[in-house]
């Protein structure tokens, strides 16, 4: 029995199995029809094998076709919804036909449920009305020089709300997947495959180290590490890379871009479909937990980043001065290139090159 075969004929299988089990579990031969008597049940279930019910499961989750009590339930809540990546994820969960439920804070708008996750009980609460088979954790606060001025309220939110998500899941056996980043690493020593240590350099990359901790105490979990992101932005300061636009359009003026942290900008969208194909392959087969990394493929400094939009734009770049030194404010590893063959090797993902990720992203800025 293999994928390819109908849904019709599975289901066919399914109801013959059902009733044999039915007939062996309670004995009632007595009810037995003419062919299905209890020998003939029991001869069934003998030579059904565990790959009938493996297809079985990846056909429901990858389809979302109902086979009665085998059915897989695809369910989502996404965090930080109203983010850069949240807005990214759960566009890619609405396209692939699943049922996804997108929190907010005070961005709360456009269908979007208003979650408060540093109240214990309204996390709670969102998952015991939702009853979820996955629950994506995307919220939280990723701009390190802001966790360096604000602290107490960065642990509230990376670390504080995600034990509260992590204990409500638990109670239900929900699968959560956090969203990590590469500065838990401290860049000296990449490319960093997931068994790799953690050595943050910054409070931004311990409190997500310290995240991590609290979701992979509990076993039914992933975290997906990724770098820095773009996509299709609300406005341009809510990407560091989109920000760098600012820069550009600054001519004559002369300004200094970094020149000296290796970077691998990562399209959102790819990262969306990485996490639907976790979410997916972990409902088929509930042993899919772990640590993985997404990364982009282009190796590039910000100020590389900043010529290259120059360039697609056909804007002058002249006054663009590369900084070779250490950017100010929180320290950033040199290079923490993430080593994503792992996932790469089940097929998973798509890395856009920077060109056609930037071009899509800032086309409405240049239009």
């Amino acid at each position: 029995m293999t994928l390819s075969d109908s849904a019709e004929h599975i289901c066919c299988l399914i109801s013959h199995l059902e009733l044999c089990m039915s007939c062996r579990t309670h004995n009632l031969a007595e009810q037995a029809e003419s062919t299905h008597d209890q020998s003939s049940c029991v001869k069934w279930i003998d030579a059904i094998n565990f790959k009938l019910f493996t297809d079985i499961r990846v056909h429901s989750a990858l389809t979302g076709v109902s086979f009665g009590k085998m059915s897989v339930k695809r369910v989502v809540v996404v965090t930080g919804a109203s983010g850069l990546l949240g807005r990214a994820v759960k566009a890619e969960f609405d396209k692939a036909g699943w049922t996804c439920v997108g929190t907010a804070f005070s961005r709360a708008q456009d269908g979007l449920e208003k979650v408060d996750l540093t109240e214990r009980d309204q996390v709670e609460a969102l998952i015991s009305k939702h009853n979820p088979s996955i629950v994506v954790h995307s919220a939280a606060e990723r701009r390190p020089d802001v966790v360096d001025k604000r602290p107490r309220e960065a642990e509230v939110m990376n670390v504080t709300a995600t034990q509260y998500l992590v204990d409500a899941c638990a109670k239900q056996n929900v699968f959560v997947l956090y969203i990590s980043t590469d500065y838990v690493f401290d860049g000296k020593a990449p490319p960093y495959k997931p068994t790799c240590q953690p050595n943050p350099l910054n409070a931004y990359g311990r409190l997500k180290r310290e995240g991590e901790k609290v979701v992979l105490k509990y076993p039914n979990s992933g975290v997906l590490r990724v770098p820095i992101l773009y996509g299709q932005v609300e406005q341009l300061a809510e990407s560091s890379v989109t920000a760098l636009v600012e820069g550009v359009r600054r001519h004559p003026e002369p300004v200094r871009m970094s020149n000296y942290e290796l970077r691998y900008p990562t399209y959102c969208p790819d990262v969306a479909m990485v996490i639907r194909q976790i979410s997916e392959r972990h409902l088929s087969d509930p042993t899919f937990t772990g640590v993985w990394h997404w990364s982009g493929a282009d190796c590039m400094t910000k100020f590389a980043m900043a010529t290259a939009i120059a360039e697609l734009f056909s804007l002058p770049h002249e006054h663009l001065c590369a900084d070779d030194t250490p950017s100010s404010g929180a320290t950033r590893p040199h290079d923490a290139h993430l080593d994503c063959t792992e996932l790469q090797s089940l097929g998973f993902g798509n890395q856009t090159s920077f060109r056609e990720g930037i071009k899509a992203a800032l086309q409405p800025y240049f239009s």
